[in-house]
């Protein structure tokens, strides 16, 4: 089986949890055996891995005629896509772009990651959707996130190919209900024109069935996965801070979505019984300033650490350099970092307003609201030996089974059964 599956970012260029689920959904596929993926990126850099799917750099597909030799084109691009694919390509230019933007090469410019002219970005993705379509032999689309729903429903009037599409979040999720009425509609359009819609958890396939008015019958719930460790992140010692001092960590975007006041309040709270407990709020975000500001305000600035934002190593250092891993988000649709925390033997505390907490067990879960709850579970995992060690023990034991190939296998079943060739 052949899937065109359109993404907008994958590691080791990680800009949010995308580029992480894209991953592992890959290496899933991979797994199977007989599945081929062809990954279409906006921007790729070059060092991405290959092992489990073609990737084909959008910034290179021509969609206006140039007349270019083999050599300039092997020196502009090839070190993200072969000047052969350039030519392909080329052949498979469907109308005149010329009035487009486009460089000496015919193709169009991606900034990369989320900039300010993201939905131009959006809709020029869109374009050259088509002209890869037209070049590819595929049996399914896999479209994923709203930025890639346009480019999906392209690539399906243009093949006639079925259209899954993978909802990693929506605007609800995004914006605590202050909905951009534009991001709706494309993510609206996405799903009206699927084929099979996949949802990271049962809480967004309700938002999706409830809120975007879609059938139940094409919404399946695909939760994520965690990745093995690789050896290198296996040997990062983790400190004994037995009688020491407790580190307590949140680690996402500081936005009104992750919930970072409700970690501060509930660290005021935590600090009133106890100054023998450290806070590190990683990452980086539009409430960065607020939640700094908050710290001080509360008098509680001296016992917060704020390092900016992780990416690589530096994540799992910083998740087995803490106690307690937390995650107060207010709506989360899954939320992968609970689980890499718990692989790093780092007992967690999430938010029942999480996906994950639809699959994690040894986990304590609270209301995102409710600080006082989140201060007594921070509390009693700093002070309480067993409790700490009941969850290490027994969180590491249960992510080491979800495993991406299962998703994968799962993926495949909803494949199959969309292109009609089994029940």
């Amino acid at each position: 089986m052949k899937v065109l599956m359109f993404g907008w970012e994958y590691p080791p260029h990680v800009f949010g949890g995308l580029a992480t689920a894209n991953y592992g959904i890959s290496e899933g596929l991979k797994a199977q055996g007989d599945i081929e993926t062809v990954l279409c990126l906006p921007r790729p850099f070059g060092d991405e891995s290959q092992h489990a799917c073609r990737i084909v750099a959008m910034n290179a597909v021509p969609i206006a005629w140039r007349d270019v030799n083999y050599d300039y084109v092997k020196q502009r691009v090839g070190n993200i896509m072969s000047p052969e694919y350039y030519y392909k390509c080329r052949e498979h230019i469907y109308a005149d772009f010329n009035y487009m933007h486009v460089n000496d090469l015919g193709c169009m410019e991606f900034a990369g990651g989320y900039p300010g002219n993201l939905h131009e970005e959006i809709n020029n993705y869109s374009i050259i959707a088509g002209v890869v379509a037209r070049t590819e032999d595929f049996d399914i689309i896999h479209a994923h996130d709203w930025l890639t729903f346009p480019a999906g429903i392209h690539a399906k009037q243009v093949s006639g190919k079925p259209l899954c599409i993978h909802v990693h979040a929506t605007d609800f999720d995004r914006s605590r209900g202050k909905v951009n009425p534009t991001v709706y509609s494309i993510e609206k359009n996405g799903m009206d024109n699927a084929d099979c819609i996949m949802c990271v958890s049962e809480l967004t396939r309700q938002t999706v069935i409830n809120q975007y008015h879609q059938d139940p019958r094409k919404c399946f719930t695909v939760h994520n996965a965690v990745y093995p460790l690789p050896q290198e992140y296996q040997d990062i010692p983790r400190p004994d801070h037995t009688g020491k001092e407790k580190v307590v960590t949140f680690l996402g975007r500081i936005t009104m979505q992750k919930g970072p006041e409700y970690f501060v309040e509930a660290a005021n709270m935590v600090l009133h019984r106890t100054r023998n407990v450290r806070f590190c709020m990683a990452g980086s975000g539009d409430m960065m300033d607020q939640m700094i500001y908050l710290a001080a305000e509360r008098g509680i600035a001296d016992r917060f650490h704020f390092p900016g934002f992780m990416r690589g190593k530096q994540v799992y250092e910083c998740l087995k350099d803490s106690d307690v891993y937390v995650m107060p988000s207010v709506s989360e649709p899954f939320g992968i970092s609970p689980l890499e925390a718990m692989q790093c033997g780092t007992p967690s505390i999430i938010s029942k307003q999480s996906g994950c907490a639809e699959i994690l067990n040894n986990c304590i879960k609270v209301d995102y609201w409710d600080v006082h709850a989140l201060a007594d579970a921070i509390y009693s995992i700093c002070v309480n030996d067993s409790l700490f060690n009941y969850l290490k023990e027994e969180g590491k034991k249960e992510v080491d089974q979800i495993t991406w190939e299962k998703v994968g296998r799962w993926i495949r079943t909803l494949y199959r059964r969309t292109l009609g060739w089994e029940e």
